[in-house]
């Protein structure tokens, strides 16, 4: 079982309302549980993979968080609105699934702000998976204009990021 195989069954079992899931297969049983609170609004499942038969597989529990947090109701007449005015800009998109981070380090300033101007390759932020670092490096030239995920907060596989002004 992959990892997309099992983001899957994360998110089918947060949607279904379901509050414990266990699949066992030949080297590994995955359970996902939802806390009460995160049945109704299909956040929080726990992800618990433990070894089985002499195999080695993750043992400590990992948070999973749909692709992308609910954003607060906007009136209709706003709303087409600025889906034209976003369309200009450029998405920087999340290359893997990890945790987002604005800093190098805690006590560093964050890479870019909004209205930061960067140029293509200038690093944007880090994403840490497993224990490993990675430079998201801007892929276009232009202005910030939002940081689309909090600091410290997880990040799935091409989530969108930030919004560049490209011109």
């Amino acid at each position: 079982m992959d990892i997309k195989e099992i983001q899957s069954l994360i998110r089918f079992v947060a949607k279904s309302g379901a509050s414990e899931v266990s699949l066992e297969m030949e080297d590994v049983k995955i359970t996902i549980k939802t806390t009460p609170e995160s049945t109704a609004s299909s956040e929080g499942a726990v992800l618990h993979q433990m070894p089985v038969a002499g195999h080695t597989v993750m043992t400590s529990p990992v948070a999973a968080q749909p692709a992308q947090a609910a954003a607060p109701a906007a009136p209709a007449a706003e709303a087409p609105a600025a889906e034209k005015d976003e369309s200009k800009y450029t998405v920087i998109k999340s290359p893997i699934i990890g945790t987002f981070y604005r800093k190098p380090a805690p006590d560093k300033p964050n890479f870019v702000e909004v209205g930061s101007q960067v140029s293509t390759g200038d690093t944007l932020c880090v994403i840490e998976a497993m224990k490993l670092f990675n430079d998201i490096e801007s892929e276009v030239s232009g202005k910030i204009v939002k940081v689309l995920v909090e600091d410290s907060s997880p990040v799935e596989f091409d989530q969108p990021l930030f919004l560049v002004d490209p011109s």
